[in-house]
């Protein structure tokens, strides 16, 4: 099971690097489907992991680093591709944001201590991921729906996601933006405490 527990995340970050050659190349259904299973493979390996008591800290390595590969590259490659204000400018927020948090835990690193995360079932951490995934889930929906529209498959449900899902992209990119930057500020607030610990 920790075998298979590990192959989920190790998939995570294949799938990632995946995401990019697959929008490079208007392969959008696959970068669609190759998402979703992504992000299936982030619930189940954690449920798993706990389910059977197979946590260890090589998967949370690479759980760690895939959900961030994941987000991170398929942030970068939206604001390639729809370089406007509204979205580029909470994902280049957001990817600094975790750079910021990354060097406020390298630090601690140095120091013998550690960053914790916050363990609140609603945490800002877990809401920001949570509108993170909605949002660009969404955005790659709207490619896919987009590359095999023609007058024949236009219906309704099709014009409605058209309409609905561009609005769930962006409020959930700017919604994801302001936890990410609450859930910045109580690493901030941790970060100060734990440093006057510091001789």
């Amino acid at each position: 099971m920790k075998f298979f527990v590990n192959f989920l995340s190790a998939f995570r970050i294949i799938a990632a690097f995946a995401i990019v050659p697959t929008l490079m190349f208007r392969m959008y259904w696959l970068t669609f489907v190759l998402y979703v299973l992504a992000g299936i493979s982030d619930w189940f390996d954690g449920y798993l992991a706990r389910k059977y008591n197979v946590c260890s800290k090589v998967g949370g390595v690479m759980d760690h680093i895939g959900d961030k590969l994941l987000v991170a590259n398929s942030m970068i490659m939206l604001a390639a591709m729809m370089p406007v204000w509204f979205i580029v400018v909470p994902i280049i927020i957001m990817i600094a944001r975790e750079l910021y948090i990354s060097g406020l835990r390298e630090f601690m690193g140095t120091q013998k201590m550690e960053m914790p995360v916050p363990k609140n079932r609603f945490s800002m951490g877990k809401i920001k991921t949570t509108f993170q995934m909605i949002s660009i889930g969404a955005f790659f929906l709207i490619f896919a729906i987009g590359s095999g529209i023609t007058a024949e498959t236009t219906g309704r449900t099709t014009l409605f996601l058209v309409h609905a899902l561009p609005e769930i992209g962006m409020w959930g990119l700017w919604i994801s933006l302001g936890a990410s930057l609450w859930s910045a500020s109580e690493y901030t607030v941790t970060f100060a405490k734990k440093l006057k610990q510091i001789k």
